[in-house]
């Protein structure tokens, strides 16, 4: 008797979708997984489209809002989060990324990382047969920008021609605000110290309504919002006297905020330091939109996980 062959659910490197910049999304599957987190922001349990499937979260640097999100998202969608730190892998131990996405993805059905070098997470994901996405690394941090344009689209009721203002440090959230806010139809002014600028090919990536400029009051003119993010990030506490004093005159305060818009919103991706790159009038003040954002982290997140496994998954015979 001829056997009939069973389906399966496999993951296949040739339809694998990964999210390591954001640039990976389209214009219209970005509008898409806005519209979808704001569907699971009004109902949190609405889906479970990870049910049955395991979602290793790779941790090199501490977290909380990066963890808390993600580890309540893949369980609220009825996953299961797989929660690594680097002491308890054998990456500590010289073990490659390129080992460590062809072992996981044996194991689990997507893999998200937090790490400093955007080369490991490149390593990983070239090998990995399972979706990648980058919960942060020193170069993007393309989740945290999901959540700051579903805040923002809350706040305006649209993307398409506002004005957000990054203030501080040219990092990663600089440069992930620039080139997913370039694809969502946002202009991005980045005001910076010359020498923490973003990288040219990052700004140049982002095309024309992107720019730099060393003068905060410049990029604060006109802005729907205003940004800032800490000082000192995670791995340069060594040269923070410098950073400190070349930061000082770009605090996000309301002598800033008063060249913004009537109607501006202030942001920031957290933790903040209240007295340095922000004042805590501003934080906590009626202009804040900080903690709308932070908690959009678990929607657009779910929203995106739900993306990444679904273009991933799909139907083929099993042997036997």
């Amino acid at each position: 008797m001829e056997k009939v062959p069973r389906e399966r659910t496999t993951y296949d490197a040739r339809v694998t979708r990964h999210f390591l910049t954001g640039e990976e999304l389209t214009a219209d599957e970005l509008t898409g997984l806005l519209d979808r987190a704001d569907f699971l922001k009004r109902d949190r349990l609405a889906s479970a489209q990870l049910a049955g499937r395991s979602v290793a979260l790779v941790f090199e640097k501490p977290s909380t809002r990066t963890r808390v999100s993600f580890e309540v998202g893949v369980s609220e969608l009825g996953g299961h989060p797989v929660v690594l730190r680097e002491g308890e892998m054998q990456v500590s131990r010289g073990e490659s990324p390129r080992d460590t996405g062809l072992v996981l993805s044996r194991f689990v059905h997507a893999i998200g990382v937090r790490a400093f070098a955007d080369s490991g997470l490149e390593e990983l994901a070239r090998y990995a047969t399972v979706p990648v996405f980058n919960m942060l690394t020193d170069g993007h941090h393309p989740c945290q920008v999901l959540a700051d344009l579903q805040t923002l689209r809350e706040r305006f009721g649209r993307l398409e021609g506002l004005k957000l203002a990054y203030v501080g440090d040219g990092n990663n959230v600089a440069n992930s605000l620039m080139l997913i806010g370039a694809r969502a139809g946002v202009e991005v002014a980045v005001a910076t110290p010359a020498e923490l600028a973003p990288n040219p090919a990052i700004v140049q990536r982002a095309g024309d309504r992107a720019f730099v400029t060393t003068d905060p009051a410049e990029a604060a003119d006109g802005a729907h919002a205003l940004y800032t993010d800490v000082w000192v990030s995670m791995g340069d506490e060594g040269d923070a006297e410098r950073l400190r004093s070349l930061l000082g005159p770009y605090q996000l305060n309301e002598e800033l905020l008063a060249k913004a818009r009537p109607d501006a919103i202030v942001l920031h991706c957290l933790p903040a330091h209240p007295g340095e790159e922000i004042t805590e009038g501003l934080l906590y003040g009626d202009r804040s939109a900080v903690f709308d954002q932070a908690e959009n982290r678990l929607h657009a997140q779910k929203a995106l996980l739900e993306f990444l496994l679904g273009a991933s998954s799909r139907k083929v015979p099993a042997s036997g």
